[in-house]
């Protein structure tokens, strides 16, 4: 199973605080009140990243991209876990926050973004002679909102001399979607076209909201022709939506329409058979209708989608000439029977408890359901530390002052 659009740095810190935040003046989202302010320390990431791998690994995912922001040492340490990776470390001209919880601003730095492309391309041409033959890159501006217009072209420019895609967050949020048309009179999508992204070697992560999305009412609703058209693949990542009441619109629409669709772990848990069912659930939703996604199309995005999307046909499929990246479902399990169907079976009621043995490159790197190269529970221990600075902390962070429980009460009161 291929995961093509992870944040594994910084999404573990989030559990037990994000999953029922969003900003109701800001279109549900909580990328810019929230998520800047429970932001782990940047010296947890080492450990973050190691929690969140094994989650993919105990999930049946061999192959990951990793959208995070570069750091020394991130090459080796990814090697150490024995999983496939394809390093995406984000770059942005800019960086947003609010000071009122209902306006986003934008603090620009363009040098920075060019200095961040630089590091980040030595970061992916590391990646790329390392011995182990299992990573790579590709090149990921980090989100359209956030990136000079120069900046996007350029990336662009390394990524076809490189020959690889690109991944960028876009169509993100409704924030994003008022900014672009405010900045540009045109849509995220129109905009990805005119700075001449919008083609086949993109990857748009997320890709929600078009101008024919019902949060939208654009009165002119051509984005999604412009998709059929240029044929960009989708990174779809349903869990982080749902939480806010967000959907794509929809599922088979985009399928039927010949767009390249990945899943992603955008958030956690890392459990890449659970965002599968959640793809069926928001897709069926939405739309209103049981037909919206199939286990087949579901399954064919969580592998070859996921590797065409990343240009690779050797990855996501059994075949002569493939890498051995194997996952093995005990049929045995409890919760695998009736075993009529057994996709059905895995997706919609075990989810990752049968996933037994996991192997990259013919190398078991998950044994009888135990992930064998990463110490789990000590990557939850200096989780879970690095999680009580951040919260220790977020009254200074946060516009409002807010403390930790003001922002993210407890479900219940907690008597001492």
């Amino acid at each position: 199973m291929v995961d093509i659009h992870s944040h594994p740095t910084s999404e573990p810190g989030n559990k037990g605080l994000l999953e029922e935040l969003g900003s109701p003046r800001l279109g549900q989202s909580s990328l810019y009140e929230f998520m800047p302010v429970f932001r782990i320390p940047p010296d947890a990431a080492p450990f973050a990243s190691r929690y969140a791998i094994a989650e993919m690994l105990r999930s049946g995912v061999t192959t990951y991209c990793d959208l995070s922001m570069a750091r020394d040492g991130w090459v080796e340490q990814i090697a150490a876990t024995g999983i496939r990776a394809v390093l995406a470390p984000m770059f942005k001209s800019a960086i947003w926050r609010t000071r009122d919880g209902h306006s986003v601003e934008y603090e620009w730095d363009e040098a920075g973004g060019y200095s961040g492309m630089k590091r980040a391309l030595e970061i992916i041409d590391e990646a790329e002679r390392h011995p182990s033959g299992r990573l790579s890159g590709l090149v990921s501006p980090a989100q359209l909102d956030t990136c000079t217009r120069e900046l996007l072209r350029d990336a662009q420019t390394e990524a076809k001399r490189r020959k690889l895609p690109v991944q960028i967050h876009a169509a993100q949020s409704v924030v994003e979607f008022n900014e672009i048309t405010r900045r540009h009179g045109m849509t995220p999508i129109e905009f990805l076209d005119d700075v001449g992204l919008l083609d086949g070697d993109l990857i748009i992560a997320h890709c929600i909201f078009l101008n024919d999305h019902p949060w939208i009412h654009w009165p002119q609703a051509r984005d999604f022709a412009r998709l059929e058209a240029a044929k960009p693949s989708v990174a779809h990542c349903p869990n982080v939506f749902w939480r806010r009441g967000i959907a794509l619109n929809y599922f088979r629409r985009y399928v039927e329409a010949g767009i390249t669709m990945g899943l992603g772990t955008d958030t956690f848990p890392h459990n890449f058979v659970d965002e599968m069912r959640t793809c069926a659930m928001a897709a069926r939703l939405i739309a209103g209708d049981f037909t919206a996604a199939s286990t087949h199309d579901i399954f064919n995005a969580a592998t070859v989608g996921g590797a065409k999307a990343l240009g690779r046909d050797d990855i996501g499929r059994i075949a002569v000439g493939a890498k051995a990246d194997l996952v093995l479902i005990d049929t045995q399990h409890p919760l695998m029977h009736p075993l009529r169907e057994p996709l059905r079976s895995l997706i919609y009621t075990a989810s990752d408890r049968p996933i037994r043995d996991v192997y990259v490159g013919g190398e078991q790197v998950v044994r009888d359901g135990e992930v064998q190269t990463i110490d789990i529970r000590e990557a939850a221990a200096k989780l879970s530390a690095a999680q009580e600075i951040t919260i220790a902390g977020v009254r200074q962070r946060d516009w409002a002052n807010r403390t930790i429980e003001d922002m993210s009460p407890m479900v219940f009161p907690v008597v001492q």
